[in-house]
């Protein structure tokens, strides 16, 4: 079971409402050097700072990108730059945004709360995509100098009787706490809501959910192996002292909001590569058809391309394919019976994914990288916008892309209750979650309350 807990959260102050759209960021994770130097020019309190601090020439273990997180998060309480909520509350969010596929505005709502760490045998909190210790420890390092929790991991529940996101919408009743509209084009909303009996049906009903870990993996994993860590320095007892708990944003499966984007493969070098005998090889186990597509109106094009993989891809495991060699696009139709092939060591949940379709028999057996390159990211690069990727291979700076549909919802349940894990960015959720909206100071001999 899911326990939840309302938190005495550190907020932005609010005195100028508007200016929060300076002060926030996407997660680090998905967070280029050049954004990165972006954010630090937009406000000399962005909270880049304290999330994805600069390396410095002569970093050393008392003065690094660590440290000085630690010293601004301090200075800025201390100069109510961040203020204490003065009650435990939950939050309550709205995202307003458009999904970029001609389908209209979307809405997704969320809840920040505080919930249970779980052990990994629970069935409690499941992930569902692989993690790399390099970012764990980096995650484990700013935890540790700074004692809080700056981002909410993602996660995911079942309401299929919409029974919680009813609960969200009677607690909304006032006008929300900060309202604004990011660069990005999403428009956000929050509410605190301090009421227990609202924070009592909450609990109460996510006390049977199962949550499925959409981002933010390697946070939570950072945060089980914090508290370990508080365990061993301040004990166990009482049960729920405040490091048992991380910061995560809920959201339903079944929000009509609630958008997967695909992560195409871009390669970034494959020495004396020859499309024609690679495109023979792929003969064996796919259908390719060369496609039309104009490079002239680009946005027309994709928007074209996504709703032929996404047809094509009712049916079979569908893969676009472009390369810099010439300006062609290839679909890549698995045939049937055909999967058996991607390997024996496979559960037939994972045969499902588009992703391991590519991997299995494009990347490895057809392209012949292992397991070891695919996690290079010198060799592979991610991006969830087709145009973008195309246009990084046109430029000359990629050699290559495949193009993928994105993973549905119900594979990504299907793989996470198997207890299965995907390959590395295998989805991604959209919009991101951003951080800024609040944070959850750790104070170890603080005892959360649960409804």
């Amino acid at each position: 079971m899911a326990i939840i807990a309302p938190f005495t959260g550190l907020t932005y102050n609010f005195k100028e409402p508007g200016n929060i759209s300076r002060l926030v960021a996407p997660p680090y994770d998905v967070i280029t050097e050049a954004e990165q130097e972006e954010y630090y020019k937009t406000d000399p309190h962005n909270i880049i700072r304290l999330i994805l601090g600069k390396k410095k020439k002569g970093d050393s273990d008392w003065d690094n990108k660590y440290t000085r997180a630690a010293d601004d998060f301090k200075r800025w309480e201390s100069e109510d730059v961040f203020i204490h909520a003065d009650h435990p509350s939950m939050y309550i969010t709205s995202i307003t945004y458009d999904p970029g596929d001609g389908s209209g505005p979307r809405v997704r709502w969320g809840l920040i709360a505080l919930v249970h760490i779980e052990e990994e045998e629970s069935g409690v909190i499941l992930p569902h995509e692989k993690t790399f210790s390099a970012h764990r420890d980096d995650r484990l390092n700013l935890m540790r100098a700074c004692n809080a929790q700056f981002s909410q991991i993602f996660g995911l529940y079942k309401d299929p009787e919409k029974r919680l996101s009813g609960y969200l919408k009677d607690a909304i009743a006032v006008p929300p706490r900060i309202s604004f509209n990011f660069k990005d084009g999403t428009s956000h909303q929050m509410w605190i809501i301090q009421d227990q009996a609202i924070f009592k049906k909450m609990s109460d009903a996510m006390h049977d959910k199962t949550l499925f870990i959409a981002d933010g993996h390697h946070r939570y994993e950072t945060s089980r192996n914090y508290r370990n860590l508080m365990r061993a320095r301040y004990g166990r007892r009482p049960p729920n002292r405040s490091y048992e708990y991380v910061m995560m944003y809920l959201s339903s499966m079944d929000d009509v909001g609630l958008t997967i984007l695909p992560s195409h493969r871009l390669i970034k070098r494959y020495p004396d590569f020859r499309p024609g005998p690679f495109l023979e090889k792929l003969k064996q186990w796919f259908d390719i058809h060369l496609l039309p597509f104009s490079n002239s109106d680009l946005a027309s094009a994709c928007l074209d391309l996504k709703r032929l993989m996404e047809e094509k891809g009712r049916i079979t495991s569908v893969i676009g394919f472009h390369h810099h060699l010439d300006n062609k696009f290839y679909l890549l139709s698995l045939k049937p019976g055909v999967r058996d092939e991607m390997g024996e060591d496979l559960h037939p949940s994972l045969k499902k994914l588009d992703v391991l379709v590519l991997s299995r028999l494009i990347l490895q057996k057809g392209l012949k990288f292992s397991r070891k390159d695919m996690d290079n990211e010198e060799l592979f690069y991610y991006d969830s916008d087709m145009g973008k990727a195309i246009s990084l291979v046109d430029s000359g700076s990629h050699q290559m892309v495949f193009l993928l549909n994105p993973t549905r919802i119900d594979h990504v349940k299907e793989v996470a209750s198997n207890s299965l894990i995907m390959p590395r960015k295998s989805t991604y959720f959209y919009p991101k979650t951003l951080t800024g909206l609040v944070f959850n100071k750790i104070d170890p001999y603080e005892i959360i309350q649960v409804p």
